[in-house]
């Protein structure tokens, strides 16, 4: 009985590091993961540095081609950013 007494705090410290830093770090990738299959040629897209462009490919190997304004560019498709993306995306709303 001691010895669980002993190692409890250890195991609530685990549980809450748990609940507030792990699992909200997974299902924040997942959500990201869904967003990059997701994407289709012609979405207005945001990269990760801010630069606003057109999906013009998207290739297997994981990276997509990309159309501003200065030209064509090559990505990697994690330097989409989902938050700036979807907010660009989303119809706005009436006041």
């Amino acid at each position: 009985m001691e010895q669980i007494q002993s190692f409890l705090p250890l195991i609530l410290l685990f549980a809450v590091i748990y609940l507030f830093m792990i699992r909200p770090q997974m299902k924040k990738q997942k959500q990201e993961k869904n967003f990059s299959k997701e994407l289709t040629k012609g979405d207005k897209i945001i990269t990760k540095s801010g630069m606003h462009a057109k999906l013009l490919e998207l290739n297997d190997d994981g990276t997509c081609v990309l159309e501003t304004s200065a030209g064509k560019m090559k990505y990697e498709r994690s330097a989409i950013s989902m938050e700036m993306s979807q907010k660009l995306n989303a119809p706005e709303k009436k006041k």
